[in-house]
């Protein structure tokens, strides 16, 4: 069934991209590899939140369990915060059960909707103080229950600025794709909205008008700040 939906709601995601001529203004303050640059500046055309942010997207292969990481800036937390910077990394190659595909394979619907989950994580930072960012990184770090909550806000930011049908395309590509080792799949199927929620949430946002919107994303820092509160007082054990 995912499959299905995957392969009706590409090509619709795909038509609905605007030419690369009128994403330029999203540019600035960016640093883009270029092969990927209409795909990066078509997800940042849903955060104009993001239009000035200063944000990097880096290939490496050093990203071992994930495809994508943002991350921010370590220097950079210790300026104003519209001084910051944050790297989103992407490993160019994604390994398989017995080959390679690089990013050049991706489907562009999947690949702005990889994208448009990490600007969520940017947009969960920009909320944060300097302290409030390390806290995070050590939850993280320490806590899977963590991991979930954060991954998820980062999938409702996405679905929240309109990128439900791109979030939808990257899920049931990852989900049904068979060369992808089966222990990274449980991976996104534990941690991540699946293409269920997403849909779900969709259309409860299609239902809402905009001071509704503006509760539900209080509703997702609440859920942030409730994970905070518990690992404070419930720290884990190594």
């Amino acid at each position: 069934m995912r499959f299905l939906l995957f392969a009706l709601l590409t090509p619709h995601v795909a038509q609905q991209e605007p030419p690369l001529q009128e994403l330029l203004g999203y540019r600035n303050n960016k640093v883009i590899p270029v092969v990927i640059e209409k795909q990066v500046l078509t997800a940042l055309a849903h955060y104009p939140e993001l239009k000035d942010t200063r944000i990097r997207f880096i290939f490496t292969r050093k990203l071992k369990s994930s495809v994508m990481a943002a991350r921010p800036v370590i220097g950079s937390l210790f300026k104003k915060r519209k001084k910051r910077t944050y790297d989103i990394l992407i490993n160019p190659v994604f390994k398989l059960e017995h080959s390679f595909e690089t990013i050049r394979q991706i489907p562009d619907s999947v690949l702005i909707g990889w994208i448009g989950h990490e600007l969520g994580h940017i947009m969960d930072y920009e909320g944060r103080s300097t302290w409030g960012l390390m806290g995070f990184g050590i939850s993280y770090w320490l806590s899977k229950k963590y991991i979930r909550k954060a991954e998820r806000v980062a999938d409702s930011f996405a679905v929240n600025r309109g990128m439900g049908d791109y979030l939808l395309a990257t899920k049931s590509f990852i989900l049904d794709h068979t060369d992808l080792p089966q222990a990274y799949k449980d991976k996104i199927a534990a941690l991540y909205l699946s293409p269920d929620d997403i849909v779900e949430l969709v259309a409860e946002l299609e239902k809402e008008d905009e001071g509704k919107k503006d509760e539900i994303l209080a509703e997702e820092e609440e859920v942030v700040r409730e994970a905070e509160a518990e690992l404070k007082e419930h720290p884990p054990t190594s």
